[in-house]
């Protein structure tokens, strides 16, 4: 299992529909499989996430955050991690609202 520990990640890439941007940093808690994370930046004003990860560091995630608008989002996640050259982790998303239009997107963040 992969410990994302008190890891700091940035978005580094997002689909349109998305609301986290390069100016959105997560700061990632984890205690055995059960993942959280605080995040803010660019349009999120306060979002946490509550997740669990595989045994080969996969997580299933739920999200919720406040935008710049004021507005309450949720949705799901599933994120696949690729460890870089350098032992960074990459991971690769793909995400839906559960609320609003209920669309679909894909997003890319990585260690810092």
């Amino acid at each position: 299992m992969i410990d994302y520990n008190d890891k700091i990640f940035k978005v580094v890439q997002n689909t349109v529909n998305g609301e986290n941007s390069e100016e959105t940093v997560f700061h990632y808690k984890q205690n055995g499989n059960i993942l959280t994370s605080e995040y803010s930046g660019g349009k999120i004003i306060k979002g946490n996430l509550i997740g669990i990860v595989s045994a080969n560091g996969e997580i299933d995630m739920r999200y919720h955050q406040i935008n710049i608008e004021g507005k309450l989002m949720t949705g799901i996640c599933k994120s696949i991690p690729e460890i870089l050259p350098n032992g960074k982790i990459r991971l690769h998303e793909e995400w839906q609202w559960t609320c609003g239009d209920r669309s679909e997107g894909k997003s890319t963040i990585e260690e810092l």
